[in-house]
């Protein structure tokens, strides 16, 4: 209980000392406190906080909602942290770095989940506990000790020249032709791909700018039979929905990105594809684009990516590349 309330003092000072002043208190409280034992009578712990740990989650999604992050983001940020107050009888602000190990642990062992998955969940509290750092509700974030969860590097399929062919040539409607050759073409996101409106498209110069995460824009860039099978299947259009792709059948309305999904894999179960989805486009175009030879922080620019570590991710080299890159410069 006296690490509770050394803590509780040292939360509530935070906005009026420095890291010295806060390291010096800390000694002094620990030194006057060692014989010492204090007792809180049950009704009164809750009333130690100033905030509710629901009462912070919620703080924090608006905070992460007024940046600019997306929906999806949002949930996932939500349904992790309720899940961790669901299960943690501590107070946010007193959690330190062994209850989050154990609840990362024991997470994982409950849930059967891959490393991937908890490495997800151990980046969403690092971003919470950050953010209640920064917002001076504790003095240190107890997720910097936990570090970046080692995950199998897994290699990825892209989609092949002639599976590209062979999805072009089965789409039995001009709209999934050109959203195939709009994702294989730009790599852009299935997210920014249904925000699009027609005025965004700029055929002459075969470009057009999308709104990524974060709502950051970013040009980007579409061959031209791409242009021609857009310009086909607009011309087809005889609703007035500013959207770029809309529903195939009344009331037209703006596709969403479930149906981009489901459209898609359903094509590729129909030709014997493998895992045919709007990701996929998206790490064919990063690959390829290495693989001939762009420079990689212009892929990065491409895929808007704020990390070039990210790119690296997207991308798979060619094996047969780095064989006549060995023959050329080592062999």
């Amino acid at each position: 209980m006296n690490e509770t309330i050394i803590k509780e003092i040292e939360q509530q000072l935070l906005r009026y000392l420095d890291n010295a002043q806060m390291e010096q208190l800390h000694k002094t409280l620990k030194h006057c406190l060692e014989n010492v034992e204090i007792k809180i009578k049950e009704n009164e712990i809750d009333d130690i906080y100033d905030y509710t740990n629901i009462e912070l989650i919620n703080k924090f999604i608006a905070a992460k909602e007024i940046e600019g992050c997306s929906e999806r983001t949002i949930k996932y940020y939500k349904s992790t942290l309720l899940m961790l107050d669901s299960r943690m009888s501590i107070h946010v602000t007193h959690m330190t770095t062994d209850n989050l190990r154990e609840y990362l642990t024991n997470y994982q062992k409950i849930n059967n989940c891959s490393k991937v998955s908890i490495d997800n969940i151990r980046r969403n509290l690092s971003s919470f506990f950050s953010w209640l750092e920064e917002e001076n509700y504790i003095l240190k974030s107890p997720m910097k000790r936990i570090h970046k969860i080692k995950t199998d590097k897994i290699i990825k399929e892209i989609l092949s020249d002639e599976s590209l062919e062979c999805l072009r040539d089965n789409c039995n409607n001009l709209r999934d032709l050109a959203i195939i050759d709009l994702l294989a073409s730009t790599g852009m996101r299935v997210g920014e791909l249904v925000k699009l409106n027609i005025n965004d498209i700029d055929f002459e110069n075969r470009e057009c700018v999308v709104f990524g995460k974060g709502n950051k824009e970013r040009p980007v860039y579409f061959d031209a039979r791409t242009k021609i099978h857009l310009k086909n299947y607009l011309n087809s259009r005889i609703d007035d929905n500013p959207a770029l792709f809309v529903s195939l059948d009344k009331p037209y309305d703006r596709l969403k990105i479930s149906g981009v999904e489901i459209r898609l894999r359903s094509l590729g179960r129909k030709l014997g594809i493998n895992k045919v989805h709007p990701h996929k486009f998206r790490r064919t175009v990063a690959t390829k684009a290495i693989d001939k030879g762009m420079p990689i922080e212009q892929v990065q620019s491409l895929l808007g990516h704020s990390q070039i570590d990210t790119t690296m991710h997207y991308a798979m080299v060619n094996q047969n590349n780095v064989k006549e890159s060995h023959r050329k410069y080592v062999a």
